[in-house]
């Protein structure tokens, strides 16, 4: 691969992804891309190009224009919005190779009612799960998110119908979801599968910093391990996706599942689950053997900020 395209790259996860592939093809060269300028992006691709927002009609002209004038070999999405339509927008057969966990993980991804359906359909327990339009929730608390979409804003703990009822209203295209408890048991799961269809699992108890894993450490729970296996095989997931759930009392329930590398790429890297260098050495035609990581060890999220010239 000479040449790859990293989209989103104003983004955290962007340019996380941008510093592992760095690390594993450092002859590569990295065009990123936002649909503006004003971010670091600059900063850890070799190029940065503006495309416009996935849902506009000028987004697939703009993506195979850009894939060809820069000549490129792979391109990786890391917004949802963009995994939604890539493969429409590549053609058929695609303009260029694109890193997907596969069409079934994507659609149950990218929409959480859909999430919620997918995982059931598979046999497995999940947090009841209901569109805000289609009534009030079946009990209290509960949690009203959005529908579509990942990340922290817009979640609201709902204690009684006056409240669902405002929230609906102006929230239209959010869910009810089941409050699963207790919060301090929740767990971001990275799981990767092979393309010879072994699932490597890694379990993360974290605690949220503004809205992103602060802090982490590994642990391993028997039945999460099941539970992500079992939602890999049965999705037909091809390389890497992030199960997020919760160690109830009644055993984990899933709430979502992010169909792209997620915001603790770098920090799972960092503990040896490698799985932007796995997506790329596969790609290559090389095998990968996950190996497990040792449980309590811990990681943390640091920042910091650079002066653009």
């Amino acid at each position: 691969m000479k040449n790859i395209l990293i989209t989103g790259i104003g983004g955290d996860i962007a340019q996380a992804v941008a510093t592992l592939v760095r690390e594993a093809r450092p002859g590569a060269r990295i065009v990123g891309s936002d649909v503006h300028e004003q971010h670091a992006g600059r900063l850890f691709a070799d190029e940065c190009a503006i495309l416009p927002p996935a849902r506009d009609t000028g987004y697939a002209n703009a993506l195979k224009a850009l894939v060809a004038s820069r000549e490129i070999d792979l391109s990786i999405p890391v917004t949802e919005a963009e995994l939604a339509v890539m493969a429409q927008a590549l053609g058929n057969p695609p303009a260029v190779r694109w890193v997907s966990p596969g069409p079934r993980v994507v659609a149950a991804g990218i929409d959480k009612l859909a999430t919620a359906q997918a995982v059931s359909a598979l046999g497995l327990p999940v947090p009841w799960t209901r569109a805000a339009g289609d009534g009030p929730p079946p009990q209290y608390p509960c949690v009203l998110k959005p529908r579509f979409g990942s990340g922290s804003r817009n979640i609201f703990v709902v204690d009684n119908a006056d409240e669902a009822g405002w929230l609906a209203r102006k929230y239209p295209d959010a869910v009810f979801q089941e409050l699963l408890e207790p919060a301090d048991a929740e767990v971001t799961c990275a799981v990767y599968r092979t393309r010879d269809g072994r699932v490597a699992t890694l379990q993360l108890l974290r605690r949220l910093a503004g809205g992103l894993t602060g802090w982490a450490r590994v642990i391993r729970d028997e039945a999460v391990e099941g539970m992500c296996a079992a939602i890999a095989r049965g999705l037909d997931l091809a390389g890497s996706m992030n199960v997020q759930l919760r160690i109830t009392a009644a055993g984990p329930r899933v709430f979502e599942i992010n169909p792209r590398f997620s915001s603790t790429v770098a920090m799972r890297h960092r503990l040896g689950f490698t799985d932007v260098a796995w997506t790329l050495d596969e790609l290559d035609g090389r095998t990968v053997n996950p190996a497990p990581v040792p449980v309590g060890r811990t990681v943390v999220r640091v920042q910091g900020s650079a002066i653009l010239e």
